[in-house]
């Protein structure tokens, strides 16, 4: 990890990822997790204001970046919920199969290097009537601005902390073998349309 990772993309992604667009989009999602909870990208705490704490019995946490988990500590200490760090990249869940009731993932299916090999990881762990809760920018369906999504990516990355900008969620969803259950898209108001075309809903193993 260099410099630029380490000290200064954590700050900005904890900025971005808090901007009013995005908690509202999280309000959506969050509050429907319920029993033992796998977070992929728990980044620096941004959703546990909104997880039900009569639903959730214990959060895992996965998040590589030591800045974040650093964050993270006071929304932690403050949150009633258990929570667990597993300090491995969203490639490498350290849990049983079958083990957990959901997983959720916020925006992090842009950033994660072999997201393919996550979107295993996440079916492999989900017990029989699980679900895994998304919300996500990625790939627009209208083709002035897929093209600055495509210009811009490649500036975007390494600026970004590695996150894409021309993802489609719904068909990296189906290629890892999730049938989708529900989901709405809109680009987010106040955010830039590169930015801002927003995936949400629910998947659970084919």
């Amino acid at each position: 990890m260099n410099i630029w990772e380490e000290y200064f993309v954590p700050p900005f992604i904890n900025l971005a990822c808090g901007a009013k667009p995005i908690r509202y989009q999280r309000q959506k999602v969050v509050p429907k997790a319920k029993g033992e909870v796998l977070e992929v990208g728990f980044g620096s705490g941004l959703n546990l204001p909104y997880y039900d704490a009569d639903k959730v019995s214990r959060i895992f946490a996965l998040e590589p970046s030591a800045g974040m988990r650093k964050r993270a500590a006071k929304l932690v200490e403050e949150c009633d919920i258990p929570i667990e760090f597993l300090d491995l990249p969203g490639e490498q869940i350290p849990l049983e199969d079958k083990s957990v009731d959901t997983v959720l993932i916020t925006y992090t299916m842009c950033t994660i290097p072999d997201v393919m090999k996550a979107l295993e990881g996440i079916k492999r762990v989900i017990k029989p009537g699980g679900e895994m809760i998304f919300t996500e920018h990625g790939l627009a369906p209208d083709a002035d601005v897929r093209k600055w999504q495509e210009r811009i990516e490649p500036f975007w990355k390494p600026f970004a902390g590695g996150c894409h900008l021309t993802r489609s969620v719904p068909d990296m969803l189906n290629v890892a073998g999730f049938e989708i259950i529900e989901m709405e898209t809109m680009y987010l108001p106040s955010t830039p349309k590169p930015l801002g075309f927003n995936y949400w809903g629910t998947a659970k193993p084919a």
